[in-house]
């Protein structure tokens, strides 16, 4: 192998979509740095991988960087990975990246699957602009709805009736979808408005969410008074942005709107 730093995607469940690459490329480096050895282990021994592996994972990644760095300075050759999917996307990854770049060390990567773009085809919404917003934190809701675009998000099955709640609240108008064990048996991709979505069983499973466009059309005077008087009723900041973000009038038209309520409160 090519003395560098090896960038190895694994699958996010379905164990026939490792890549031969992939393999040969683990059976083959002097070192592979992964995120769990004893969940990669499980996958080392189905295609037989016997590389030796250490611990490279988010609490300990900073501390174990510069030695892995240095044995490729030494000329060889380090392979990353993570529990599944491709490492540096929401998994560790970026660091060492960074660290190789900044070292002037070759950097190689070796595509697999991940589960944001698996989850953007599978929602039928529009893939020609996407923002990947991690996961799901709903203290940046209303922020993360200036975004007119595709959103996705990853979440946890144990919050995911409580965010549908949060998305019916302040983004209704936006068509959701639920997607979850992408590539597993119990793969399912459901879709509708966050107060449809409210009515279904708790999802299972790992879960990706993706968000559609915000429509172009213009909300009426009395869809814009309701969120109006949902802003005024929270003393909400910067009130005049959040309610531009939320209608699609003009920061200019809601200000103007949120004075004659007497509602800014800026």
């Amino acid at each position: 192998m090519q003395s560098g730093l090896y960038i190895v995607g694994t699958p996010i469940g379905n164990l026939s979509d490792m890549s031969p690459r992939a393999i040969e490329v683990l059976q083959n480096v002097d070192l592979i740095a992964a995120e769990d050895t004893r969940v990669f282990g499980k996958l080392a021994t189905r295609f037989d991988i016997k590389t030796k592996r250490v611990s490279c994972h988010e609490h300990n990644e900073r501390d174990v960087i510069d030695g892995l760095i240095e044995k490729i300075q030494m000329g060889q050759s380090v392979a990353v990975v993570t529990d599944a999917g491709m490492p540096g996307v929401s998994d560790p990854g970026f660091r060492i990246v960074r660290a190789a770049r900044a070292a002037g060390v070759d950097v190689f990567v070796v595509p697999g699957p991940t589960a944001v773009i698996s989850a953007l085809v599978l929602s039928g919404f529009p893939t020609d602009r996407f923002t990947f917003c991690g996961f799901f934190d709903d203290k940046k809701l209303r922020d993360d709805n200036k975004i007119r675009h595709t959103i996705v998000y990853y979440e946890s099955p144990n919050r995911i009736m409580k965010t549908i709640a949060e998305f019916a609240r302040v983004m209704p108008e936006r068509q959701i979808a639920i997607v979850r064990e992408i590539t597993k048996i119990h793969e399912e991709t459901i879709i509708g408005y966050p107060a449809d979505l409210l009515r279904i069983e708790p999802p299972r499973g790992e879960i990706v969410i993706v968000v559609g466009p915000a429509p172009d059309k213009k909300m009426t005077d009395d869809e814009i008074s309701e969120i109006v008087n949902d802003i005024v009723g929270g003393r909400t900041k910067n009130a005049a942005a959040e309610l531009a973000a939320r209608s699609g009038i003009s920061k200019k038209e809601a200000y103007k709107r949120l004075l004659n309520q007497g509602g800014e409160d800026d």
